[in-house]
């Protein structure tokens, strides 16, 4: 019975992940996201360019001033992190800049997806 519970546990873990939309989240992105983040080139707005961010150094794009709290946070961007991040930037890292949340699980989720898929190297 124990072993069937966890992997109900499991089960319910990755549901989310494999019900996540990339489409929704590209709209999503474009609403949210890219008035601050570039994507489909590499030049810096108000946020750091995000191409290639899934397995990159946080704070670690050239020419993008960072706060310190970012720079010294030792994050490497997976989609854990990523989704932890913009649930709530500031209770993940306090001290860093970017102030705007993702407070819906889905949205998250299919914002994250959209950026493994968009920003594959």
């Amino acid at each position: 019975m124990r072993a069937f519970s966890i992997l109900l546990a499991v089960a319910a873990l990755a549901a989310p992940a494999a019900a996540a939309d990339a489409e929704k989240g590209k709209t999503l992105f474009q609403r949210q996201c890219a008035t601050c983040h570039q994507l489909a080139q590499t030049r810096n707005g108000a946020g750091p360019h995000l191409q290639g961010v899934m397995g990159r150094a946080a704070a670690s794009v050239q020419g993008y001033n960072y706060s310190p709290a970012l720079r010294g946070s030792g994050i490497v961007w997976t989609p854990d992190q990523l989704d932890a991040y913009l649930a709530n930037p500031v209770g993940k890292v306090p001290g860093t800049r970017m102030a705007v949340r993702v407070g819906n699980d889905s949205d998250r989720a299919d914002i994250v997806a959209f950026l493994q898929g968009a920003t594959a190297p």
